[in-house]
């Protein structure tokens, strides 16, 4: 007897009932999130289930695939996940952070500030989580706001877009990963692209935008938030004691954040070069540049250029990489559970109905990665179940792509992810209550910054596309 084929859909129902099982899926995942507040990680196991159920696919079945979307993705981006959160926490706790935040704020001028800010937080966010990147930076934001007698959005919303864009288009993120993964896009020219496309979108959403958002919420920065943030009736106090400043040098910092970037970069560079598998300094580089050994080593340094620069005992190192790991147990279950949700899409066969209908459609199928997250996003209100879902479901139109588009296609789900922020996005509550803000104000500032980098993010994607 023939063994039943590895890649055959786990059902066999039509379009029509693939369909209504897609929308049932996501619709349940959304109720259980937003209505009864469950956790992301439950209601994507539930949805998942739900899904493969109205789609006629035998429980068991449906269970296996689900499992192994689970492991597979936590296989490939959890250890990643895991190596950038150490990274971040390292560079926090050795005031890294703090050094590279008032090295820029001291080159600034008045008119340059939000400029500086959205270098900052683009720097800063590059290796942490948006919300680990929030609680770095809010304290700063509000103290400058402060003592420049700034608008608190022609500060507040450079930094928010900084970080955003980081978040949703750059690895060593979990959503870009997780997406690069299912789409086996390339690493390399993933992040090189998405530099090219993050620069000016967090330039329009961060500095520019902020002088609207500026004129539409125009609020000082709220006087609870800066208690606990340690204002100082002087500016100087903060670094005013006789004891010596143990925080590593803003270059060496710089120079450790960026350590991963380059090597990955170095990687896409040669494999665009060389492009031959078999040649000795490739083979090299695909070692050196792979995610795992570039954010390893930069680990590795770090514990010495900021560890141990700021003082650290071998102790104190092993207890910051200890803590660094356990608060990112919930982003990896999430990230997991979104794998096998994806991985239920896939083998339910709903992503090669995706590409069988969209052949008939006159529309660019990086614009339809993009459509899809932007529905998800708003529906889930969570950026990294919006680009995972979004990824398993346009993942079989990579498949004919070139390197170059693979990498812009997991790029337009990014863009999609990001898209306006509301009620049901953490984040949006996190933005509120830090600024001191009404719901309405924060639909206007933070919610349409999101927007703006989702828009400009997508076009700069579609723009790429003529040209790569």
């Amino acid at each position: 007897m023939l063994a039943a084929d590895a890649t055959a859909p786990i059902t066999s129902a039509g379009h029509a009932q693939l369909g209504i099982a897609v929308l049932a899926g996501i619709a349940v995942i959304v109720l259980l999130i937003t209505k009864f507040k469950l956790h992301a990680f439950l209601s994507l196991i539930i949805g998942s289930l739900v899904l493969g159920a109205v789609a006629g696919a035998p429980l068991d079945a449906a269970i296996a695939s689900f499992s192994k979307g689970l492991g597979t993705t936590v296989a490939g981006t959890g250890v990643l996940i895991a190596l950038g959160a150490v990274l971040g926490k390292l560079l926090a706790d050795s005031g890294g952070a703090d050094r590279i935040v008032d090295t820029i704020l001291a080159k600034g001028g008045q008119r340059a500030m939000p400029w500086a800010m959205v270098l900052i937080a683009g720097i800063v966010g590059l290796p942490i989580f948006f919300e680990v990147g929030i609680v770095l930076l809010i304290p700063v934001v509000l103290l400058v706001a402060k003592r420049g007698n700034f608008s608190l959005m022609r500060i507040g919303i450079p930094a928010l877009a900084g970080l955003s864009v980081m978040h949703g288009l750059i690895p060593p993120h979990p959503g870009p990963l997780a997406a690069i993964d299912a789409v086996k896009a390339n690493l390399g020219v993933t992040l090189a692209l998405g530099v090219v496309i993050a620069i000016p979108t967090a330039i329009i959403a961060g500095p520019l935008f902020s002088r609207y958002a500026a004129r539409w919420v125009d609020i000082a920065p709220p006087e609870k938030m800066l208690l606990s943030s340690g204002e100082t009736p002087d500016p100087r106090a903060q670094h005013a004691s006789d004891e010596p400043d143990t925080r590593p040098g803003f270059g060496i910092t710089v120079a450790t954040v960026l350590l991963p970037v380059v090597m990955m970069l170095a990687k896409a560079l040669v494999d665009v070069l060389v492009d031959d598998p078999k040649d000795a300094l490739q083979r090299v580089f695909d070692v050196v540049g792979s995610p795992l050994i570039a954010l390893l080593t930069a680990v590795v340094v770090a514990m010495f250029t900021l560890g141990r620069a700021a003082g650290f005992t071998r102790g104190r190192i092993a207890s910051t990489v200890e803590s660094s790991l356990g608060p990112i147990a919930g982003v990896l279950l999430i990230v997991g559970a979104g794998g096998g949700f994806k991985q239920t899409l896939v083998d339910s066969g709903i992503g090669q109905m995706i590409l069988e209908i969209s052949r008939h459609w006159n529309i660019s199928a990086l614009l339809l990665a993009w459509l899809i997250a932007v529905a998800i996003r708003l529906a889930t209100g969570s950026a990294t179940v919006a680009t995972i879902s979004a990824a398993g479901l346009v993942a079989p139109l990579a498949a004919e792509m070139s390197t170059t588009h693979a990498a812009l296609l997991v790029l337009a789900i990014g863009a999609g992810s990001l898209f306006f922020s509301h009620v049901n996005d953490a984040g949006f509550w996190m933005v509120k209550e830090y600024f001191g803000m009404d719901v309405g104000q924060t639909l206007k500032t933070w919610s349409v910054m999101e927007t703006l980098i989702s828009v400009v993010g997508i076009v700069g994607v579609l723009l790429l596309s003529l040209v790569v």
